[in-house]
């Protein structure tokens, strides 16, 4: 422990003169073992110090102007005069014999110096320079009035536009590129912050991970800032991720095996100063709160009211950052020494999830750009989000907008490929008239011809291929009545329930009815939850049309806005893409029944439920209501949203409108009118005229046309459908939403 004498001797600082001076004298001790320091040599390693810095390009103090303008052009004799000050600071340690041109320190300090006081002044000495470069090098920046900020202003800014927000910046770039600039932070960390993508984040976050073990906040451990949902409170936390814990295991085992990794850390590494117990309150409504309670191995609370000062934060933090530390050498250790001994071969298997589900999502559209294909913004979010909430979905649109030519690359570019069987391309035939066609049938002397989808769903349900997404593409599954050879698989859906850790569903093919050859591979067979069913339509003379049974069971994500003006792009072709093949948590729904999501996600099924009964009121005049299943289906498919980041509130509301809501509406009475009209006025967030428009609407769709109203709607995607859906009412006499 330091000497009283020597611990508090930068509390008054002159510039940095002072700590690089006691960093000289120590350094000139390390090679000397002597107490008696030359001038000249102490001047030309307090020069040094500043002229190397300066050359890096590093915030350093610059010389007095009466001397030089840089350091570059200073003399020894002139840093020699310039030692003056600092020694006249630190004339309580230190004493200078002008006649011998000699330092040494006084001999009351002397007695009381060996190697570990001196080790202890060195880093006293380059903690305080360290914090004084920092001031430097963020001139006005405090880590105490950041946090500050954010806790008094947060709560106010969620009500403002996400878009180009300061907390934005000081969350994402400010705070990260500080934290980044301390001594202590090792190069390997990456910094990382958050408020939230597209919409303001509940909790935000700001991380440091160390590369070498984790670059996500998905899995693996690191440092994180976790701000309390009402503000009150900001904890740094050694934590672990949530999402592929929970995702490979399930909720319940997640949860365990996070706690037994908390309690095994704990035992492994000091965590002096933390808490170590369960006490983190995020006072979340959602079950962000509860995640975070299990993973978070220790803590440091600070109160909004209470936050400590700068130096005190980075103490802090630098206590953190050296168990952390720790921690990571015994994970590296370990790997190793098990990469030192012959791993036995197992069976290929995709790869374990690292990435967020927004990042693999990109990596899906840079596959997909790569080779030359352009979709719409934000279609692949929605495409990944509707077969999360449920693995049926409808494309629609005219004949050659790509919609087949989707499904197959997203499903390469997660890894399930022709050739590896996990995507199967099935062409509907219009002849089509029972579930035979694509199940099977028993021949005349009763063997079983199995159907092409009933040969996939057995292949998928192996358990070898549990882990794997299967993919299989109804193309134009509307050239015969989708309700006569789909109604089993339509059925059967719907009976998805939780066994154990998997989604199970009731029989296709029960067991009896086939011979004892044909049972093993295709008795009790069901619809396994590793298989997507993506069916593609054209609506023309030629097709038919979907009743609400099937409507009701799937998302339909149009294809109507042609850009012909889209273009391959030669930069893409430089770098291949490769396809990242997952694991199928990624895809697999985690909600069966609204009971599954309510406790956690509470608040946000409200705020849904609320805009859906409205929009009830409405379509109870035309007897195009919803009920429980398309309401948990929207709720399911916000929820995953508002958890991945991946589109505002409004951006996936306007999705699920367009998408579960406007195709049950059809008809040619002014019912179908007024009704349109209404939701109308709610997708554009505006009163409209009433009996004016049901009079001529035309004045709706011809700003349409010309895109006068897309900027100002609140759900632009769906007011254009119903613009176009009143048009073909006022010129046909009769409107649908496939005949817009």
């Amino acid at each position: 422990m330091l000497p009283e004498q020597l611990s508090s001797i930068f509390r008054i600082k002159q510039k940095s003169y002072k700590m690089v001076l006691i960093l000289s004298l120590i350094d000139y001790y390390d090679q000397s073992k002597s107490l008696s320091f030359p001038l000249s040599a102490i001047a030309e390693r307090f020069l040094a110090y500043f002229q190397e810095n300066s050359r890096l390009g590093k915030k350093v103090d610059s010389p007095p102007p009466a001397i030089a303008s840089q350091w570059d052009g200073i003399t020894l004799s002139q840093t020699i005069s310039l030692l003056k000050t600092p020694l006249e600071a630190l004339s309580a340690i230190l004493e200078v014999d002008h006649s011998q041109q000699r330092i040494s320190f006084r001999h009351d300090i002397a007695d009381k110096l060996d190697d570990n006081v001196i080790r202890e002044l060195k880093e006293y000495a380059m903690k305080d320079l360290e914090n004084y470069n920092n001031k430097l090098e963020y001139p006005g920046f405090s880590f105490h009035s950041a946090l500050s900020e954010i806790m008094s202003s947060y709560i106010t800014a969620k009500n403002q536009a996400f878009a180009g927000h300061p907390l934005g910046t000081l969350f994402r770039q400010t705070i990260p590129e500080f934290l980044r600039s301390l001594s202590f932070m090792n190069p390997n960390y990456k910094v990382d912050g958050s408020v939230g993508k597209g919409n303001w984040a509940n909790i935000p976050w700001i991380a440091v991970m160390d590369k070498r073990i984790t670059d996500t906040t998905q899995h693996g451990e690191y440092i994180v800032y976790l701000f309390s949902e009402d503000m009150e409170s900001v904890y740094l936390t050694l934590a672990q991720g949530v999402t592929v814990p929970k995702d490979e295991l399930g909720k319940k085992e997640g949860y365990q095996y996070l706690e037994n990794k908390a309690a095994e850390i704990r035992e492994l590494i000091p965590l002096e100063g933390m808490q170590k117990d369960d006490g983190i309150n995020l006072t979340s409504k959602t079950g962000l709160g509860r995640d975070y309670q299990v993973s978070t191995i220790a803590y440091i609370r600070y109160d909004r009211e209470d936050i400590p000062d700068d130096d005190q934060l980075q103490s802090d933090l630098e206590n953190v950052v050296s168990n952390y530390k720790m921690y990571v050498e015994h994970v590296l250790q370990n790997k190793n020494a098990d990469e030192e001994v012959p791993a036995p071969e197992v069976k290929e298997s995709p790869i374990l999830i690292s990435l967020t589900v927004s990042e693999q999502l990109e990596q899906v559209k840079s596959f997909i750009s790569h080779r030359g294909f352009h979709y719409p913004p934000g279609l692949i979010e929605n495409l990944y989000l509707s077969l999360k909430t449920k693995p049926f979905v409808i494309l629609a649109g005219v004949s050659g907008t790509g919609k087949t030519k989707l499904v197959k690359l997203f499903a390469e570019a997660l890894g399930a490929t022709t050739d590896n069987g996990q995507f199967t391309l099935i062409p509907v035939r219009p002849d089509w008239s029972d579930p035979s066609d694509l199940l099977g049938y028993k021949d005349l002397s009763g063997v079983f011809r199995p159907g092409r989808l009933a040969e996939v769903l057995g292949e998928a349900s192996q358990p070898e291929n549990q882990h794997k997404p299967y993919f299989i593409c109804l193309d134009e599954m509307n050239l015969a009545r989708v309700e006569y050879y789909f109604s089993d698989v339509l059925s059967v859906i719907e009976t998805q329930e939780w066994r154990q850790d998997r989604i199970v569903t009731s029989k296709l093919i029960n067991r009896e009815s086939l011979l004892p050859d044909d049972q093993l591979l295709y008795g009790d067979l069901s619809i396994p939850d590793n298989v997507y069913l993506i069916g593609t339509v054209n609506m023309d003379e030629t097709t038919h049309p979907f009743s609400k049974k099937v409507l009701d069971r799937a998302n339909t994500i149009e294809f109507n806005y042609i850009n012909l003006q889209e273009y391959p792009s030669l930069v893409l072709h430089e770098k291949e893409a490769t396809d990242l093949p997952v694991h199928n948590s990624f895809l697999r729904s985690e909600y069966l029944q609204l009971i599954d999501v309510y406790s956690e996600h509470t608040e946000l099924v409200h705020a849904t439920t609320e805009k859906l009964v409205k929009i009830n009121h409405i379509l109870e005049e035309i007897h195009s209501h919803v009920g429980f299943r398309i309401r948990d289906s929207i709720c399911f498919y916000m929820v995953y949203n508002q958890r991945f980041e991946l589109l505002s509130d409004d951006e996936a509301f306007d999705l699920q409108l367009l998408q579960k809501i406007l195709p049950r509406v059809q008809g040619s009475s002014l019912s179908v009118k007024r009704v349109l009209l209404k939701l109308l006025q709610g997708a554009l967030g505006r009163t409209l005229p009433m009996s004016d428009l049901m009079d001529d609407a035309s004045e709706i769709y011809l700003k349409w046309n010309d895109n006068q109203e897309e900027n100002e709607a609140k759900h632009p995607l769906s007011a254009r459908k119903i613009a176009f859906m009143l048009r073909r009412l006022e010129e046909d006499g009769f409107t649908s939403y496939w005949l817009s």
